[in-house]
């Protein structure tokens, strides 16, 4: 447990801003459910998805280079230098040439259909490509702060970032209109993507401290290693992006009729993100967890194959808890949306299984990271994508949506099983798979038991919310024992003693 305290603090403060920020977030699709039709949500959805693709270009694997090289370095000043003023032009070519091409860009993914006037939509995507440029660009400086090991300072950032989208969004939608008598939800798609642009610049301002701490010399013969690294990154990470987002990008261009297929992609991106949480989880690990890897590395040897196996182990525990948190309160958690984006609900337990076999192949990283093998990830990114395109592609006039979360299962699992088996070869590494195996039977297991519950036994919802809480207290239960954690509670007391926290 110690080699892992300093990955489990950062996670947890990482954690704090990133699960509470996305949890304000997700607060915000109940107003954006309320505020925008069905079909406005599918082109919100497809906007941002496009916005996740076109950031691993931006960010062309330097974020991951940047690690690498500022922690191998004898000058990390320099690296830091360097790597802004790549991300920096990059971002700014970027911006001007997407500006440039808003017509193509808006004919390509029929942003102008369902009502949407010419205009409004060359703003939208006006707005996309700059939201992008900016994000792009703070992706190092944010880096930065990781690696500094500063993470209450990211969590200000971040949360900064957050609250004032979120307080814009409540102003907007639900205090001016008792001031003037305009109808927001007309201007609802423009104005939220406005409140985001604001929200980056916003970020940015916050972010310029760190610059101090750069060493403005561009070192051409370091960019042209970290490039160097860093190509089977950006490949990897295209690939893996457009996997992750095809269902989003792809799905609705499948339907003869383009405003019928952003109802559906509205149907379904609502319901999906009340799987967020298990994202937010995951995306709190990887934060921490590649600075962590790195710095293991440095250590060599046995001891950190042993955190790494140590840190998969309690990940996947996690997660686990997550999804079987969640499927207890679904019938709770369903009300953030409306009753016409119910249909979407099957698909939130496949989706978070997805997100966390998604979670094992980053832990699973580690071998071609390490040893610099980075074209392995791009190899297996290749293969996900393939497959999750395919399953898309052919079975979305059978399943309709249904097809995007089956296909986010298959894909996941398969890079999963290919990584670990590649990577023993290469780095071998003693996961306890057993335990992982049983503590993923055993939430399956109980998960099954409560959908058989609510189907024959009870329609009562109050019901089946008691009994889901006490299958899920099951699950905490063994592995309190399973994992020895009740002997940390003298331990606990001890210390809580000793700071005057608890008096005989």
């Amino acid at each position: 447990m110690s080699v892992l305290k300093s990955l489990v603090k950062d996670t947890a403060i990482y954690g704090i801003s990133s699960m509470f920020g996305r949890f304000l977030n997700w607060l915000l699709v109940a107003v954006y459910a309320r505020v925008l039709l069905p079909a406005e949500m599918g082109q919100m959805t497809q906007l941002y998805a496009l916005t996740a693709v076109l950031m691993v270009f931006l960010t062309y694997g330097m974020e991951t280079a940047f690690f690498r090289y500022v922690n191998k370095s004898e000058q990390p000043q320099r690296v830091y230098g360097t790597t802004l003023m790549m991300l920096g032009a990059s971002s700014l070519v970027f911006a001007l040439g997407g500006i440039a091409s808003l017509d193509w860009l808006t004919s390509l993914f029929d942003f102008d259909t369902g009502g949407t006037s010419r205009t409004t939509a060359e703003l939208l995507v006006g707005a996309i490509i700059l939201i992008t440029a900016l994000d792009a660009f703070c992706a190092i400086p944010l880096g930065y702060l990781r690696y500094a090991q500063r993470p209450f300072r990211f969590m200000a950032v971040r949360m900064g970032f957050v609250l004032f989208t979120v307080v814009a969004t409540l102003l907007v939608f639900y205090v001016l209109p008792q001031w003037v008598s305009l109808d927001m939800r007309i201007y609802a798609l423009p104005i939220i993507l406005g409140i985001n642009l604001v929200g980056c610049l916003l970020q940015l301002v916050m972010l310029l401290p760190t610059f101090r701490f750069a060493e403005w010399h561009f070192d051409a013969g370091m960019a042209r290693a970290m490039l160097g690294y860093g190509w089977p990154i950006l490949l990897m990470g295209i690939v893996g992006i457009f996997s992750g987002q095809a269902d989003k990008l792809i799905f609705p261009l499948l339907y003869d009729d383009p405003l019928v297929g952003k109802e559906q992609l509205g149907i379904y991106s609502a319901c999906y993100k009340i799987a967020v949480v298990m994202m937010l989880f995951t995306q709190a690990f990887r934060y921490a967890y590649d600075p962590f890897v790195f710095a293991k590395a440095k250590e060599g040897g046995e001891s950190a194959k042993r955190a790494y196996a140590e840190a998969m182990r309690y990940y996947v525990l996690f997660t686990l808890f997550i999804f079987l948190g969640v499927m207890s309160i679904l019938d709770l958690l369903k009300h953030f949306v409306t009753p016409e984006y119910y249909a979407g609900l099957p698909v939130v337990p496949l989706v978070m299984l997805g997100m966390l076999m998604n979670g094992v192949y980053f832990n699973l990283s580690v071998w071609y990271k390490v040893t610099d093998r980075t074209k392995w990830g791009a190899y297996l990114s290749i293969l996900g994508a393939t497959v999750s395109l395919l399953w898309i592609v052919l079975a979305t006039p059978y399943m309709g949506f249904m097809a995007c979360a089956w296909a986010a299962i298959g894909s996941n699992a398969l890079i999963m099983l290919a990584s670990y088996f590649v990577g023993q070869r290469y780095y071998p590494v003693s996961y306890p798979l057993g335990a992982i195996a049983g503590y993923t039977a055993l939430a399956l297991s109980l998960w099954g038991i409560q959908e058989l519950f609510a189907d024959y036994v009870s329609s009562n919802e109050w019901l089946c919310l008691g009994f889901n809480l006490a299958l899920l207290l099951i699950f905490v239960a063994v592995v309190i024992v399973k994992e020895g954690l009740y002997r940390m509670l003298p331990n606990m007391l001890g210390a809580l003693r000793r700071k005057g926290g608890v008096r005989d």
